[in-house]
């Protein structure tokens, strides 16, 4: 059959993407093709965009969302977005509803208008841990509820990437919904490692030799140092274990922040770009273009593609079912 068609919301770089695809290898691991496409992408970062165009071979539409009408959208089966989280409220009326604080607010609107108006067949959400603690955990069930009035029956779970291979730990809430008229109440797939000892390390994916602009200069360590003890800085990991959660200001991370770092002969660096990448579980073919410092926020801001793959592989059967069963049944009805 044909493939599936997937719009991609807010979709940065690609981590979402290139998971959504497959047809990748990480860490000698082969994650096979998802037998969909990316038929239309949004994001208003024009770095992400760049990056996102030099990988994938499409234009991301770089306007912003609530200025987009649905009817520009190419018809499409599977809807993706990470939206902002940071500006819900609760609004103090009786029912209580979901507010915004500012515009970023706005867009999780906007996903749901786009589900509303377009009916594709199912939809994959994703954000922080966070959003299930917002406003003393009553902007999440509210959050669930929009997604559910937009016609979908709804299955979230929280995720930690390092339960599926990747090297680093990053708690991620992953919401699917199918469209209510399918029938279908999805189940998340079962975690590949469930033993923290049989995680990827970081070690795996850090080199040998970095130039000396990743190293932090000995007035920034000693200036950690005095502080270390109060603060608890200078947070080198353990490359044994996994790595802590990477941010997208890894460009400006200090000593005195709370950013994973590295200690390499007594010597404390930040990851370059591409080890960035490696922790995200992006492919090694996955190129990297624009400034570093764009490169980092883009990198840092990206869902990790292996962990997305085992949802998006789920999903994706369950679709392609569901289609094969709908032509079946359309063309069982035009023969009687």
């Amino acid at each position: 059959m044909d493939k599936l068609k997937v719009a991609s919301l807010f979709c940065g770089c690609g981590g979402t993407d290139v998971g959504l695809l497959g047809d990748f290898t990480f860490l000698d691991k082969y994650y096979p093709s998802n037998n969909m496409e990316i038929v239309y992408a949004n994001d208003i970062d024009d770095n992400a965009c760049r990056l996102f165009e030099e990988n994938f071979r499409i234009k991301p539409d770089n306007r912003d969302i609530r200025e987009v009408k649905s009817s520009e959208i190419p018809d499409f089966d599977i809807l993706t977005g990470g939206f902002p989280c940071q500006s819900f409220s609760i609004v103090a009326q009786n029912p209580k509803r979901l507010g915004i604080k500012d515009d970023r607010g706005k867009l999780f609107f906007e996903m749901c208008r786009i589900l509303r108006e377009k009916q594709p067949l199912c939809f994959i959400a994703e954000n922080v841990k966070g959003i299930m603690s917002a406003n003393k955990k009553e902007a999440f069930p509210l959050i669930l509820e929009e997604f559910e009035k937009s016609g979908y029956t709804i299955t979230h779970k929280l995720l930690n990437s390092a339960n599926y291979g990747v090297p680093q730990k990053r708690e991620r809430v992953i919401i699917v919904g199918f469209r209510n008229d399918l029938g279908i109440k999805f189940e998340f797939p079962d975690m590949p490692i469930t033993d923290e000892n049989e995680y990827v390390s970081l070690g795996k994916v850090i080199e040998n030799a970095v130039a000396d602009k990743y190293f932090f200069s000995e007035r920034a360590v000693q200036g950690m140092m005095r502080k270390r003890e109060t603060m608890n800085k200078g947070r080198a990991q353990d490359i044994t274990k996994p790595c802590n959660t990477v941010g997208s200001h890894l460009a400006k991370v200090s000593l005195n922040s709370t950013d994973p770092v590295l200690m390499v002969n007594g010597r404390y660096r930040r990851f370059t770009p591409r080890e960035v990448a490696r922790i995200q579980s992006f492919p090694e073919s996955f190129k990297l273009v624009c400034t570093e410092s764009a490169q980092y926020r883009a990198l840092g801001n990206a869902i990790p593609p292996v962990m997305f793959w085992y949802v998006a592989n789920v999903v994706g059967r369950l679709t392609i079912k569901t289609v094969s069963y709908t032509h079946l049944r359309a063309h069982e009805t035009l023969r009687h």
